[in-house]
This record gives C-alpha cells, structure tokens and sequence, in this order.
C-alpha cells in the first residue's frame, strides 16, 4: 500500500505539507478534517444545538460531503472544494464559528463512527492504486491510529500552541476574514484539550509514528523530510519542486 498518514493538532501544518507532499509525489491529497469541519458547519447553518450528539449524529449521516479537486480556473488558494450538497463551504468551514465547535462534534461516537466509515474506504481504496493514482496522502488527527493504521509511513506534526494560533490568525487576515487572535487561541487550546481527551479516537502520535517539530523550520524543509522518509518506506521517488 502507498499510503502516507499525517496526523496532529490544528494549524500544526499538516494540510499545507501533506499538500505539497502528495504533489511531489503524485499522490491523492485527501484532508479528512474537513468533512468533520462540514458538519460543524451545516449544524450551524440549520441551528442545531451542537451538545445534542443524537442531533448532531444524524445530521452527520444525511450530509452528502463532496472532496473535489479544485477547478483549474480558481486561483483563490484552496487545496481542494468542499461541497455540502451544492453548496460551496470551502472557506466557510474555517471560520471562527466552525472552529469553535468542531471538536465538540468530532468527539460525538455516532459521528465519528460514520466519517471514518467513509475515510477508510477512500485511503484504502487510493492507496491501493484506484483510479490510477500512485497512493495517497492522508491528513487528520487519527489517520495513523484508527483510518489507516497499515500505512506503511506515519508522520505525527506539532507545534507550540501560541504558534499554531498565529499561524490561523494569519490565515484569516490573508484572506481578509476578522480575527481575533485570543478567542482563537482559547478556541485551539480547548479544542486541543478536546482532542486529546475523547473517549473515541484521542489526538495522539501513533507508536511508529515520526514526530517533526514544524515550528523553527520551513514548509519546505519540512516537505522534504517527510519526502527523504516516503523514499525510504515506499520506494517512491518524487518529482522537482518546480515540476
């Protein structure tokens, strides 16, 4: 199986790296977080109480979630579309809002159960070679631990907290949203402790995971250390970075 899993906390640089990652090498880039992100959104959209787990449950098993790759003509930085039905929720679910009520949602069993379902069937399915495609990069917080557990290369990335907050904040500046920088550090310090404290599927580096420090070191660097190890484990060779 040719299949990379990069776990970690938010805005630890997994979408970024695994992005670039996959690019290199040819391989499906798929970001399993969002479609948790998806249903924080669509609970908010329909006004559902994001504590009520039954509510919150089904919704997540009547969303039809779309990963598409992005249209050729769109220049607006996605590294993928994210369509809940026909809507277009690519950005709307990085908001402050969704940010702040996607791990309470994520940590729901019923939700959980659903969307891995789902995400392990894809990484599998990829990572065997589907629609001709070399494997795949998989990002999340259990990618490693519960969706692909045989990936043959586990990468876990962390950062300190007040830096994983800058970098959202600065997200959210670049692409002229309204940040507050304290509420989004709040924001990511309970949802860290969230993460790592639910009962199914806790935020945690698999046993044979390599852990990189992304703090200190550039994008690139980072890409091309977890590239040296994807050559090591898989025999894969990447491409240039200007191909």
């Amino acid at each position: 199986m040719n299949a990379i899993a990069i776990d970690g906390p938010a805005a630890s640089g997994k979408s970024t790296v695994g992005y670039l990652v996959g690019k290199r090498l040819g391989f499906v880039f798929f970001d399993t977080g969002v479609m948790y992100r998806a249903v924080a959104w669509a609970v908010l959209e329909q006004g559902i109480d994001s504590a009520d787990g039954k509510a919150v449950g089904r919704l997540a098993e009547q969303l039809r979630i779309e990963v598409d790759a992005p249209d050729s003509d769109l220049s607006d930085g996605r590294q993928a579309t994210i369509l809940v039905g026909q809507a277009d929720v690519t950005w709307a679910i990085r908001s402050p809002r969704v940010d702040s009520i996607v791990s309470e949602v994520a940590a729901y069993a019923q939700v959980r159960r659903e969307l891995t379902r789902k995400q392990r069937r894809i990484g599998l399915a990829y990572g065997s070679g589907a629609a001709g495609k070399a494997g795949v990069v998989m990002v999340g917080r259990d990618v490693g631990t519960v969706l692909l557990p045989e990936a043959p290369l586990k990468i876990y990335l962390y950062a300190p907290l007040e830096e994983r907050a800058r970098r959202r904040f600065r997200e959210l500046v670049e692409r002229g949203r309204e940040a507050d920088f304290d509420r989004i550090l709040e924001d990511m310090r309970v949802r860290d402790r969230t993460d790592s404290r639910r009962a199914v599927a806790p935020l945690r580096p698999a046993e044979d995971a390599r852990q990189i420090q992304t703090f200190g070191a550039t994008v690139e660097e980072v890409v091309e250390q977890i590239l040296v190890l994807a050559a090591a484990r898989l025999g894969v060779t990447p491409s240039s970075p200007e191909d």
